[in-house]
């Protein structure tokens, strides 16, 4: 972090030359499935991993950003890289940079290729950072299939302030020949993703046309080039997850080398875990300033859609006791735009400012714009501070959201005492709540 500031510069020249340092690791690696799109990437990547874990293949994952230790980025085979080997890949990557501008992120992903050439695997799962095009990610030349979830406007800054120019961006993953499985899209975003796909006459695999996926009693019902499959309901909470759990099956179902049984599938659907998004805490000391019969709930979602989702949740799922937010935001973020479907959903907010984030907004600013779109507001010094007020203002019990960043939502994890898979290995439920943590 000393050597490369988060400085978000999107280019492919200063990778490439590293990458050509380097003797070319990314062309080393396994075969890849790359995902791009603004909402959803997380939990689809989560899904492929934990069904083809279930049939016995190896994964490389590479994801960000991390929550609680960097190593959560990267998963070698199944296990988090080891402190060692991360040590010895950043040193690699350093000494063949030779003190050139690049970015934290690049330099990281190509570590990151080091490690997945080095090991094999059956396959790497590969999520942007940021849009595609030029996104870091973006020098695999022949992955076996892409992916695009959900678009939406985010990062306007970096990827402009329209829709079909963001999914234009998000389509510049999108390889020549290479088939791309497209979940449901707004119109406009649609069109630019088939406008990228007729280019370089690449098929698409597009929900609702050649595949989909609908709730049923207790699980879900998937229909697509393999058949028709009742299955499970996906583990990780909110209703938007079966349609996650569809994507990912739609795209595991483009590499048929990769063989998926009915009951990996189903062990892959219900043993996924994705912390932060959407979690329910059940142990640990910010659940302890909790009275008996409180609920305390994490979601690390910042962007418009996002907010409407958990709006959704709350309207359908939510409905018995008061619901209270604990909200922190990064001012790159339209916080007024997240905030506003959860203004007729929340009894009250608490604004935070996110602790380490020298981009975080204040809590006053926060809660100026909270109070802009009609909630209820106070500004507090922090996370603890805000649930006990919250719960010595009146009587509950009540359900307490913490919301608004993925940063926030890793403080907030580190400080209820999840280990963020400590150690590299891959950890169980179990070996979790015996440190203390939560799925």
């Amino acid at each position: 972090m000393g050597l490369h500031p988060k400085l978000i510069d999107l280019s492919l020249g200063r990778i490439e030359r590293l990458l050509d340092a380097l003797d070319h690791p990314e062309h080393y690696l396994p075969p890849t499935i790359h995902v791009a799109g603004t909402n959803a990437k997380g939990s689809v990547i989560a899904y492929m991993r934990a069904m083809l874990e279930a049939a016995g293949r190896k994964v490389h994952v590479y994801t960000s950003p991390h929550l609680v230790r960097f190593h959560e980025r990267i998963r070698i085979a199944g296990r988090l890289i080891p402190e060692l080997e991360l040590a010895q890949q950043l040193a690699e990557c350093e000494a063949a940079n030779a003190g050139a501008p690049i970015t934290y992120f690049e330099i990281t992903t190509a570590a990151a290729y080091l490690a997945f050439a080095r090991t094999p695997a059956d396959v790497l799962l590969l999520e942007t950072g940021l849009g595609g095009r030029l996104d870091a990610t973006n020098v695999i030349q022949k992955p076996k299939t892409t992916v695009i979830t959900p678009v939406s406007m985010d990062h306007r800054q970096f990827l402009g302030d329209r829709l079909a120019g963001i999914a234009w961006e998000k389509a510049g993953i999108i390889k020549p020949g290479v088939p791309c499985v497209v979940a449901r899209q707004e119109a406009d975003a649609m069109a630019a993703i088939q406008a990228r796909a007729e280019e370089l006459r690449a098929p698409l695999y597009v929900q609702d046309l050649d595949w989909s996926v609908t709730a049923s009693d207790g699980g879900l019902v998937y229909e697509g080039a393999s058949g028709r499959f009742e299955l499970p309901a996906p583990n990780l909470a909110g209703d938007h997850q079966v349609d996650n759990a569809g994507i990912a099956l739609a795209a595991c179902e483009r590499i048929r080398a990769l063989k998926l049984d009915a009951a990996a599938v189903a062990a892959g659907l219900t043993g996924a875990e994705w912390p932060g998004r959407l979690q329910r805490l059940t142990e640990g000391p910010l659940v302890d300033l909790l009275p008996e019969g409180w609920e305390l709930w994490l979601d690390g979602g910042h962007n418009p859609a996002a907010g409407a989702m958990l709006a959704a949740h709350a309207a359908g799922h939510w409905r018995e006791m008061p619901l209270h937010l604990v909200a922190g935001m990064m001012n790159s973020k339209d916080a007024a735009d997240f905030l506003r479907p959860l203004a007729d959903q929340a009894a009250d907010l608490q604004a935070v400012a996110i602790p380490g984030e020298q981009n975080s907004l204040s809590a006053d600013d926060l809660a100026g714009m909270a109070s802009g779109v009609g909630l209820q507001v106070e500004a507090a010094a922090g996370v603890g501070e805000a649930l006990r007020r919250i719960t010595g203002a009146g009587p509950g019990p009540g359900r307490v959201l913490i919301c608004g960043s993925l940063y926030l939502a890793g403080t907030v994890l580190r400080d209820n005492g999840w280990p963020g898979d400590a150690g590299g290995a891959k950890l169980s439920n179990a070996e979790i709540h015996a440190k203390g943590g939560h799925r």
